[in-house]
Protein backbone atom coordinates (compact mmCIF):
# COMPACT_ATOMS: atom_id res chain seq x y z
CA UNK A 1 0.00 0.00 0.00
CA UNK A 2 1.03 3.60 -0.50
CA UNK A 3 1.61 5.89 2.51
CA UNK A 4 -1.72 7.64 1.85
CA UNK A 5 -3.55 4.32 1.75
CA UNK A 6 -1.83 3.20 4.95
CA UNK A 7 -2.94 6.43 6.62
CA UNK A 8 -6.57 5.83 5.66
CA UNK A 9 -6.29 2.24 6.84
CA UNK A 10 -4.83 3.47 10.14
CA UNK A 11 -7.85 5.74 10.63
CA UNK A 12 -10.19 2.81 9.99
CA UNK A 13 -8.28 0.43 12.26
CA UNK A 14 -8.18 3.00 15.06
CA UNK A 15 -11.95 3.49 15.18
CA UNK A 16 -12.51 -0.28 14.81
CA UNK A 17 -10.49 -1.04 17.96
CA UNK A 18 -12.52 -1.76 21.10
CA UNK A 19 -12.77 -1.03 23.94
CA UNK A 20 -11.29 2.47 23.74
CA UNK A 21 -12.63 4.13 26.88
CA UNK A 22 -14.53 7.34 26.17
CA UNK A 23 -14.20 7.10 22.40
CA UNK A 24 -16.34 5.96 19.51
CA UNK A 25 -15.46 2.42 18.49
CA UNK A 26 -17.13 -0.41 16.64
CA UNK A 27 -19.29 -1.26 19.69
CA UNK A 28 -20.31 2.18 20.93
CA UNK A 29 -21.32 5.59 19.63
CA UNK A 30 -21.54 8.95 21.35
CA UNK A 31 -24.78 10.93 21.41
CA UNK A 32 -23.91 13.03 18.37
CA UNK A 33 -20.96 11.15 16.87
CA UNK A 34 -21.23 7.66 15.46
CA UNK A 35 -18.95 4.92 14.14
CA UNK A 36 -20.18 5.56 10.59
CA UNK A 37 -19.07 9.20 10.79
CA UNK A 38 -15.50 8.06 11.41
CA UNK A 39 -15.63 5.67 8.48
CA UNK A 40 -16.82 8.50 6.24
CA UNK A 41 -14.20 10.86 7.66
CA UNK A 42 -11.43 8.40 6.86
CA UNK A 43 -12.61 8.14 3.27
CA UNK A 44 -13.05 11.91 2.94
CA UNK A 45 -9.53 12.64 4.16
CA UNK A 46 -8.01 10.69 1.27
CA UNK A 47 -7.33 13.53 -1.15
CA UNK A 48 -5.40 15.52 1.45
CA UNK A 49 -3.37 12.47 2.45
CA UNK A 50 -2.54 11.80 -1.20
CA UNK A 51 -1.45 15.43 -1.54
CA UNK A 52 0.96 14.95 1.38
CA UNK A 53 2.36 11.83 -0.24
CA UNK A 54 2.78 13.70 -3.52
CA UNK A 55 4.95 16.36 -1.91
CA UNK A 56 2.39 19.13 -1.36
CA UNK A 57 3.14 21.31 1.66
CA UNK A 58 2.02 20.08 5.08
CA UNK A 59 -0.41 22.95 5.65
CA UNK A 60 -2.18 22.69 2.31
CA UNK A 61 -2.44 18.90 2.52
CA UNK A 62 -3.73 19.11 6.08
CA UNK A 63 -6.39 21.68 5.26
CA UNK A 64 -7.60 19.59 2.32
CA UNK A 65 -7.66 16.44 4.47
CA UNK A 66 -9.70 18.22 7.16
CA UNK A 67 -12.07 19.68 4.59
CA UNK A 68 -12.68 16.23 3.14
CA UNK A 69 -13.00 14.64 6.56
CA UNK A 70 -15.66 17.18 7.51
CA UNK A 71 -18.03 16.11 4.73
CA UNK A 72 -20.12 13.87 6.98
CA UNK A 73 -22.87 14.64 9.46
CA UNK A 74 -20.91 14.08 12.66
CA UNK A 75 -18.60 17.09 12.46
CA UNK A 76 -15.04 16.71 13.74
CA UNK A 77 -14.04 13.07 13.65
CA UNK A 78 -10.28 13.01 12.99
CA UNK A 79 -8.78 16.52 13.07
CA UNK A 80 -6.09 15.56 15.58
CA UNK A 81 -5.34 12.28 13.85
CA UNK A 82 -4.73 14.13 10.59
CA UNK A 83 -2.49 16.68 12.30
CA UNK A 84 -0.17 13.79 13.12
CA UNK A 85 -0.72 11.72 10.00
CA UNK A 86 -0.11 14.37 7.34
CA UNK A 87 3.56 15.01 8.24
CA UNK A 88 4.09 11.29 8.81
CA UNK A 89 2.70 10.51 5.35
CA UNK A 90 4.88 13.18 3.79
CA UNK A 91 7.94 11.83 5.60
CA UNK A 92 7.17 8.26 4.59
CA UNK A 93 6.74 9.21 0.94
CA UNK A 94 9.95 11.23 0.93
CA UNK A 95 11.82 8.35 2.56
CA UNK A 96 10.70 5.74 0.03
CA UNK A 97 13.73 4.84 -2.04
CA UNK A 98 15.87 7.45 -0.31
CA UNK A 99 16.77 5.86 3.03
CA UNK A 100 20.21 5.92 4.55
CA UNK A 101 21.81 2.54 5.32
CA UNK A 102 21.00 3.02 9.01
CA UNK A 103 17.33 3.67 8.21
CA UNK A 104 16.85 0.99 5.57
CA UNK A 105 15.67 -1.67 7.99
CA UNK A 106 13.34 0.68 9.88
CA UNK A 107 11.51 2.55 7.14
CA UNK A 108 9.88 5.67 8.49
CA UNK A 109 11.91 7.18 11.35
CA UNK A 110 11.54 9.97 13.93
CA UNK A 111 14.35 11.87 12.21
CA UNK A 112 12.50 11.77 8.89
CA UNK A 113 9.27 13.23 10.27
CA UNK A 114 11.19 15.75 12.39
CA UNK A 115 12.79 17.07 9.21
CA UNK A 116 9.34 17.50 7.69
CA UNK A 117 7.78 19.38 10.60
CA UNK A 118 10.81 21.58 11.19
CA UNK A 119 10.72 22.67 7.54
CA UNK A 120 7.15 23.97 7.69
CA UNK A 121 6.50 27.60 6.75
CA UNK A 122 4.33 30.59 7.62
CA UNK A 123 2.07 29.56 4.73
CA UNK A 124 1.65 26.16 6.36
CA UNK A 125 0.62 27.87 9.59
CA UNK A 126 -1.94 29.94 7.68
CA UNK A 127 -3.43 26.80 6.13
CA UNK A 128 -3.56 25.20 9.56
CA UNK A 129 -5.60 28.12 10.87
CA UNK A 130 -7.91 27.98 7.85
CA UNK A 131 -8.64 24.34 8.67
CA UNK A 132 -10.43 25.42 11.86
CA UNK A 133 -13.13 26.94 9.70
CA UNK A 134 -14.18 23.49 8.47
CA UNK A 135 -14.99 21.90 11.87
CA UNK A 136 -15.38 22.80 15.54
CA UNK A 137 -12.31 21.67 17.49
CA UNK A 138 -12.04 21.65 21.27
CA UNK A 139 -8.99 23.72 22.17
CA UNK A 140 -7.67 25.41 25.26
CA UNK A 141 -7.16 29.11 25.78
CA UNK A 142 -4.10 30.61 24.06
CA UNK A 143 -1.22 32.04 26.12
CA UNK A 144 -2.12 35.40 27.67
CA UNK A 145 0.42 37.17 25.47
CA UNK A 146 -0.85 35.56 22.26
CA UNK A 147 -4.61 36.07 22.20
CA UNK A 148 -4.39 37.20 18.57
CA UNK A 149 -3.12 33.71 17.75
CA UNK A 150 -6.20 31.92 19.09
CA UNK A 151 -6.87 29.16 16.55
CA UNK A 152 -10.61 29.66 17.00
CA UNK A 153 -10.20 32.89 15.04
CA UNK A 154 -9.44 30.83 11.96
CA UNK A 155 -8.26 32.86 8.97
CA UNK A 156 -8.68 36.10 10.94
CA UNK A 157 -5.50 35.19 12.85
CA UNK A 158 -3.36 34.91 9.72
CA UNK A 159 -2.16 38.56 9.76
CA UNK A 160 -0.81 37.99 13.28
CA UNK A 161 0.97 34.84 12.13
CA UNK A 162 2.51 36.69 9.23
CA UNK A 163 3.57 39.69 11.29
CA UNK A 164 5.33 37.39 13.75
CA UNK A 165 6.67 35.18 10.94
CA UNK A 166 5.49 32.06 12.74
CA UNK A 167 5.83 28.74 10.94
CA UNK A 168 3.51 25.84 11.68
CA UNK A 169 6.27 24.25 13.75
CA UNK A 170 6.51 27.51 15.74
CA UNK A 171 2.76 27.37 16.38
CA UNK A 172 3.12 23.82 17.67
CA UNK A 173 5.93 24.90 19.99
CA UNK A 174 3.63 27.54 21.49
CA UNK A 175 1.05 24.85 22.30
CA UNK A 176 3.29 21.92 23.26
CA UNK A 177 2.97 22.42 27.02
CA UNK A 178 -0.81 21.92 26.91
CA UNK A 179 -1.54 19.90 23.78
CA UNK A 180 -0.38 16.32 23.29
CA UNK A 181 -0.43 16.43 19.51
CA UNK A 182 1.66 19.59 19.41
CA UNK A 183 4.06 17.89 21.82
CA UNK A 184 4.42 14.99 19.38
CA UNK A 185 5.40 17.47 16.66
CA UNK A 186 8.09 19.04 18.80
CA UNK A 187 9.49 15.88 20.41
CA UNK A 188 10.16 13.61 17.46
CA UNK A 189 6.78 11.83 17.64
CA UNK A 190 8.19 9.82 20.53
CA UNK A 191 4.94 8.40 21.90
CA UNK A 192 3.79 7.59 18.37
CA UNK A 193 6.85 5.51 17.54
CA UNK A 194 6.89 3.78 20.93
CA UNK A 195 3.25 2.78 20.54
CA UNK A 196 3.96 1.59 16.99
CA UNK A 197 6.66 -0.70 18.35
CA UNK A 198 4.20 -2.06 20.92
CA UNK A 199 1.60 -2.74 18.23
CA UNK A 200 4.15 -4.55 16.08
CA UNK A 201 5.35 -6.62 19.04
CA UNK A 202 1.80 -7.53 20.08
CA UNK A 203 -0.20 -10.30 18.43
CA UNK A 204 -3.79 -10.98 17.47
CA UNK A 205 -6.20 -8.90 15.36
CA UNK A 206 -4.85 -5.42 14.68
CA UNK A 207 -7.91 -3.56 16.06
CA UNK A 208 -7.42 -5.43 19.34
CA UNK A 209 -3.76 -4.44 19.39
CA UNK A 210 -4.83 -0.83 18.77
CA UNK A 211 -7.22 -0.94 21.71
CA UNK A 212 -4.49 -2.25 23.99
CA UNK A 213 -2.06 0.40 22.74
CA UNK A 214 -4.70 3.07 23.40
CA UNK A 215 -5.17 1.91 26.98
CA UNK A 216 -1.41 1.83 27.56
CA UNK A 217 -1.00 5.35 26.17
CA UNK A 218 -3.86 6.62 28.31
CA UNK A 219 -2.44 4.98 31.43
CA UNK A 220 1.04 6.38 30.82
CA UNK A 221 0.09 10.04 30.34
CA UNK A 222 -3.04 12.11 31.03
CA UNK A 223 -4.99 12.99 27.91
CA UNK A 224 -4.73 16.67 27.04
CA UNK A 225 -8.21 16.84 25.48
CA UNK A 226 -9.66 15.54 28.74
CA UNK A 227 -7.60 18.15 30.61
CA UNK A 228 -8.88 20.90 28.29
CA UNK A 229 -12.51 19.89 28.67
CA UNK A 230 -12.64 18.68 32.28
CA UNK A 231 -9.47 19.84 34.05
CA UNK A 232 -6.14 18.33 35.07
CA UNK A 233 -7.51 16.39 38.04
CA UNK A 234 -10.04 14.53 35.92
CA UNK A 235 -7.39 13.80 33.29
CA UNK A 236 -5.07 12.36 35.95
CA UNK A 237 -7.87 10.25 37.41
CA UNK A 238 -8.75 8.85 33.98
CA UNK A 239 -5.13 7.79 33.53
CA UNK A 240 -5.19 6.02 36.88
CA UNK A 241 -8.38 4.19 35.95
CA UNK A 242 -6.86 3.17 32.62
CA UNK A 243 -3.80 1.83 34.42
CA UNK A 244 -6.03 -0.24 36.68
CA UNK A 245 -7.85 -1.64 33.63
CA UNK A 246 -4.76 -2.74 31.72
CA UNK A 247 -4.78 -6.45 30.99
CA UNK A 248 -8.42 -6.79 32.07
CA UNK A 249 -10.81 -6.49 29.12
CA UNK A 250 -13.90 -6.57 31.35
CA UNK A 251 -12.53 -3.67 33.40
CA UNK A 252 -11.67 -1.79 30.20
CA UNK A 253 -15.24 -2.30 28.97
CA UNK A 254 -16.64 -0.94 32.23
CA UNK A 255 -14.35 2.08 32.00
CA UNK A 256 -15.40 2.64 28.38
CA UNK A 257 -19.07 2.69 29.35
CA UNK A 258 -18.43 4.97 32.33
CA UNK A 259 -16.46 7.54 30.36
CA UNK A 260 -18.99 7.60 27.53
CA UNK A 261 -21.78 8.12 30.07
CA UNK A 262 -19.87 11.03 31.64
CA UNK A 263 -18.90 12.60 28.31
CA UNK A 264 -15.17 12.20 28.98
CA UNK A 265 -13.35 11.67 25.68
CA UNK A 266 -9.58 10.95 25.64
CA UNK A 267 -9.38 12.06 22.02
CA UNK A 268 -5.70 12.98 21.97
CA UNK A 269 -4.85 9.41 22.95
CA UNK A 270 -6.92 8.17 20.01
CA UNK A 271 -5.03 10.53 17.70
CA UNK A 272 -1.68 9.10 18.77
CA UNK A 273 -3.03 5.58 18.42
CA UNK A 274 -3.98 6.27 14.81
CA UNK A 275 -0.55 7.73 14.12
CA UNK A 276 1.09 4.69 15.73
CA UNK A 277 -0.96 2.36 13.56
CA UNK A 278 0.27 4.22 10.49
CA UNK A 279 3.90 3.88 11.55
CA UNK A 280 3.37 0.18 12.26
CA UNK A 281 1.82 -0.34 8.83
CA UNK A 282 4.72 1.51 7.19
CA UNK A 283 7.10 -0.78 9.08
CA UNK A 284 5.46 -3.91 7.74
CA UNK A 285 2.46 -4.66 9.96
CA UNK A 286 0.10 -6.81 7.89
CA UNK A 287 -3.67 -6.77 8.04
Amino acid sequence: MTPAENAQLALLLEVAGTPKPGNVDRRRDLDDLRFEHFLAGAVGSGEGLRMAADGVSVGAAFERAVEGMSQQEGGNTQFGCLLLLVPLVKAAAESDGDLTPDESDEGLTPDAVTRVVESTTVADAADFYRSFEHVDVAVGEPPTDASELDVRRGADAIPALESRELTLYDVMELSADRDGNAREWTSGFGRTFAAADAICDDDGPVPDRAARAFLDLLAEEPDTLVATQHGDEVAAAVSEWADDARGDEAAAERLAEALVAEGVNPGTTADITAAALFVALERGLRV
